[in-house]
């Protein structure tokens, strides 16, 4: 007879291999078919919310692994949300406007880009951030991620573009907005002003000199040593193009300063730099003549050294002994800190450059040249006028535009601010900070410093496509109709024609009748043509997309988006909050770090170590992308490599293989019909719920943390350990062999079940594709889910004498680990081919009192064929060091092996029916 055909042999459908690259957009289109999004909030209707609020990314191309990281973040913790209970809405969004997009539609205008009108261009950009909203929406559905993707939020919407305005009005009412000329940073290729935000940094290499301004006054006004000798203040820099511009030099006022005099001359420096510029300089053997501090030079004056104007001599605290020569080159036209010196000192704020950054005609020697083109040229005028010293070129870290990549410079334009101290917006913001859950912390200490240190906000862009700084100017005196009627009025157009009603639109037709200029009376009114810093944008989007709304509502509970956002969107959006409502938008903010290589270096196409997402879905399925986010610590950059993805291949392989055996298990099982009460259960099956039970807790609070990489873990630890080696591994003799309907048998497989559907719904924010199929497979129970993602999460189980049973078989598992080294040493010594050949002889030492209650589970969880307790004796005797007293011997089995269960037990062959079986399989049989 063919036994096996006997057994109760694991049976499901759930394929083996997963093929995730062919079975997701099937899984896609159901869930899409079914409405699966709409079902799960509908859920939820009236339970408490929580909002995640969707940090919008540019519509300019194709997405990227950056992305996709952020997405699956946000998609697991939506999904972690929804099914613990809570009405979780999430809205995807989109940013529109700006230069990332303008730059794209200029790329393919070409020459042509200057000669086409502004509606034309902006109709163009509109377009194609339609075009990408489009191929973005699905490469992140692709993802797995579930949003209301049929009514996202976009930047561009009518009924936006008027929010963002009304939003700009809220800060004019409020005096925070003017304008200004300050020092901004300056994109000469783009030829508009950029927020730090927009500012990255790269290597480049300058010139580097210093430069002789000789002192104007009495050289002993200095110090007595100095009269009647020629003395120069030296300055060090890397931007010789901006000397044209210098109108001061600060000194640190607590600093020393030395007078070094060689060949005839003297040169002024900081004393703590002296050695330094004396070796740079080449200076052989300076005497020093003097030693003084600052503060009594304060306002005296250098000559500049090719124009007709003096160099004030000034005092800032910003001067520092890390590089130069303690005296700083100052163009309040040109620098921030410069410019701040300049206010104080009543320095014009002088920057001679156009838009395309070259030298106006006012300018000598250098009228018309680009500004990094005229350093050398600058740089020999100093050198004919005796004024330059060394002249070298250095690598540095500098400014460069986020978009273009071109060198950036700082220039003092006329751009529109939000002051950061005219309302208090600064303290208010900086108070607002510590109400925020930061994730992690050190979130918290970052932004506050950008806080405390920042500029005032720029929020004019040089642009055409975005929103429009909506002010009137009166061309009569030159005032800005700064009022938020008015703004408000503008907006009411924007909302049925969009933004393009300013530039569309003739000024008459946008003021409201009668309007006239508060300071003049005039009626002659124009238009600023400036548009809204793309970061203001998105920084309202709260105020846009969640106030007010049904489901969402402001403070939301949760913004999420990579550590440079920092100084951009959290930036400004707490900025737009706390500016306008006096708090912060969202209580909660996690920060995840930046994909990295596998040896931690910036992914670049230029190297060829980036992978795009498109490329491991379609070799792996977006199922392992998923896994891999979950897998990571995202609070440090993430590392991406194909090595690391073919171990995440295995632990895949491993989870999906434990829950394809679980699914086995089940094939005969009808939870209606067959599940068995817990006070009923076999007790290491009682156990194995407890063991889950652990698992679910650590999972749940796993998520809670916004901990992914603890779930990955106790996720795998509880499928290799707890199921596969233990629990599953032990259960095969009586899920096998035992008769199908057997109550330990049902017991097991009632275990099973609630581990499964527990397993399924644990991991579904994590493994949404493997549990969403797996589920298709789970035996019917009443009231059973057409989607795992419209169940709930499990709740704790009440197992009787939980604490007893946990004790008693953690004891009992201890013995197992201690039995197997002996085991082990049988099989290599070949005294038996597996554990079932094994006869145990054990002196149980410290487990006695176990086996006066729990023999038979012991010899079950020890898998051999038999147990004997006495004194372990012989050569191969294994004692143990743990727990001492505790001895085994190992050897063979003597008794006859059953061909059914291939258990040895002392009745096979005594059997008149079936010799060749053991009792319990001549039972199960029927013979």
């Amino acid at each position: 007879m063919e036994y096996k055909e006997t057994l109760n042999l694991p049976q499901t459908e759930f394929p083996m291999r997963a093929n995730l690259a062919q079975r997701e957009p099937e899984t896609l289109a159901r869930w899409e078919g079914m409405g699966l999004q709409r079902r799960m909030t509908g859920n939820r209707k009236g339970r408490p919310t929580f909002v995640l609020h969707d940090g919008p990314p540019y519509a300019n191309g194709h997405i990227h692994i950056g992305h996709a990281l952020n997405k699956i973040l946000k998609d697991m913790i939506v999904k972690y949300r929804t099914m613990a209970g809570a009405l979780s809405v999430y809205v995807p969004g989109w940013d529109c406007h700006g230069l990332p997009i303008e730059h794209q539609v200029d790329k393919t205008l070409g020459s042509k880009k200057g000669a086409i009108p502004t509606g034309v261009k902006r109709r163009l950009c509109r377009e194609y951030a339609a075009k990408f909203i489009d191929i973005q929406r699905e490469e992140f559905k692709r993802l797995g991620v579930l949003g209301d993707w049929e009514n996202p939020y976009r930047t561009m919407t009518f009924d936006y573009e008027a929010g963002i305005l009304r939003e700009f009005g809220r800060f004019v009412e409020s005096g925070a907005v003017y304008q200004g000329t300050k020092p901004v940073y300056w994109c000469l290729s783009c030829r508009t002003a950029l927020a730090e935000a927009e500012v990255e940094y790269a290597d480049h290499t300058s010139p580097s000199i210093h430069v002789k301004f000789p002192f104007a006054e009495p050289p002993e006004r200095i110090h007595p040593a100095l009269a009647g000798k020629k003395v120069s203040f030296v300055i060090w820099t890397t931007t010789p193009w901006t000397i044209p511009a210098n109108l001061g030099i600060a000194l640190h006022p607590d600093y020393d300063y030395v007078a070094l005099e060689e060949g005839g001359e003297v040169y002024v420096v900081a004393a703590g730099l002296a050695d330094r510029f004396a070796a740079e300089a080449g200076l052989s053997s300076p005497a020093t003549l003097a030693t003084f501090r600052a503060a009594h030079l304060e306002r005296m004056r250098c000559r500049h050294p090719f124009a007709d104007r003096d160099s004030l001599l000034v005092l800032a605290d910003y001067v520092t002994l890390e590089a130069g020569t303690g005296c700083v080159h100052t163009a309040p036209g040109h620098g921030r800190e410069d410019y701040e010196t300049g206010l104080k000192y009543g320095m014009p704020i002088l920057a001679p450059l156009n838009d395309e950054g070259r030298f106006t005609a006012d300018v000598p020697f250098f009228a018309g040249e680009r500004v990094f083109d005229a350093n050398p040229k600058v740089n020999e005028k100093l050198a004919e006028v005796g004024a330059l010293m060394t002249r070298k070129q250095v690598t540095h870290s500098y400014p460069h535009c986020w978009r273009c990549k071109s060198p950036v410079i700082f220039r003092a334009t006329k751009q529109w601010f939000i002051s950061m101290d005219r309302t208090g917006l600064r303290g208010k913001a900086l108070a607002g900070i510590r109400t925020v859950r930061w994730i992690p912390g050190w979130g918290q200490e970052r932004i506050e410093g950008m806080i405390a240190n920042r500029p005032d906000w720029c929020i004019s862009r040089q642009r055409a496509w975005g929103v429009p700084i909506a002010v009137f100017r009166c061309g009569g005196c030159g005032h800005h109709l700064l009022d938020r009627k008015l703004i408000d009025h503008v907006a009411g157009f924007f909302e049925k024609e969009g933004a393009d009603a300013w530039f569309d639109r003739d000024v008459s037709e946008l003021l409201p009748p009668g309007t006239a200029c508060p300071e003049c009376r005039g009626t002659a009114v124009g238009k600023e043509t400036d548009i809204l810093d793309v970061w203001f944008d998105s920084g309202v989007s709260y105020a846009c997309v969640c106030e007010g709304k049904e489901n969402l509502g402001v403070p939301v509970d949760l913004y999420l988006e990579g550590s440079d956002q920092h100084r951009g969107w959290f930036h400004s959006s707490l900025l737009a909050a706390v500016g306008t409502r006096g708090v912060p938008p969202y209580r909660g903010v996690l920060t995840h770090g930046f994909v990295v290589d596998g040896k931690g270096e910036a992914m670049h196409k230029s190297k060829g170590n980036v992978i795009a997402p498109e490329k491991i879905i379609k070799e792996h399925g977006a199922e392992l992308l998923r896994l891999w986010v979950a897998a990571a610590d995202y609070r440090d950059d993430i590392r991406l490599s194909n090595d690391i993805l073919d171990r995440l291949t295995e632990a895949y392989r491993k989870i999906r293989n434990t829950i394809r055996y679980l699914l086995a298990s089940l094939s005969d099982f009808d939870p209606a019909r067959d599940a068995v009460p817990v006070d009923r259960m076999e007790e290491m099956d009682r156990y194995a719920l407890i063991l889950f039970d652990r698992l679910a807790a650590t999972v749940r609070k796993a998520y809670e943390e916004y901990e992914f990489y603890v779930i990955y873990h106790a996720v795998n630890n509880f499928c290799s350990v707890d199921m596969s080696s233990f629990y599953l591994n032990v259960l095969k003799d009586r899920m096998y062999c035992s008769p199908a309907g057997d109550p330990a048998r049902r017991s097991a497989q009632t275990a099973i079940f609630e581990i499964t559907r527990g397993l399924l719904s644990l991991t579904a924010p994590v493994l949404s594709f493997t549990t969403e199929e797996a589920w298709g497979y789970l035996p019917v129970y009443p009231g059973k889910p057409e989607s795992v993602f419209l169940s709930d999460l499990p709740e704790p189980l009440a197992i009787p004498e939980e604490e007893a049973i946990t004790a008693r078989w953690e004891r009992i598992l201890a013995l197992r680990s201690e039995v197997a080294q002996p085991l082990e040493t049988a099989r290599r010594e070949k005294v038996i081919g597996s554990g079932q050949d094994a006869l145990v002889t054990i002196s149980p030492g410290p487990f006695a009192d176990l086996f006066e209650t729990h023999a038979r589970a012991i010899r079950d969880t020890l898998i051999v064929s038999g147990v004997s307790l006495g004194e372990a004796a012989g050569a191969g005797v294994y004692e143990s060091a743990a727990f001492p007293g505790l001895k085994v011997a190992v050897e063979k089995a003597p008794w006859g092996k059953c061909e059914r269960c291939w258990n040895h037990a002392p009745e096979v062959g005594t059997l008149a029916v079936s010799p060749e079986l053991c009792a319990r399989c001549a039972a199960a049989v029927g013979k």
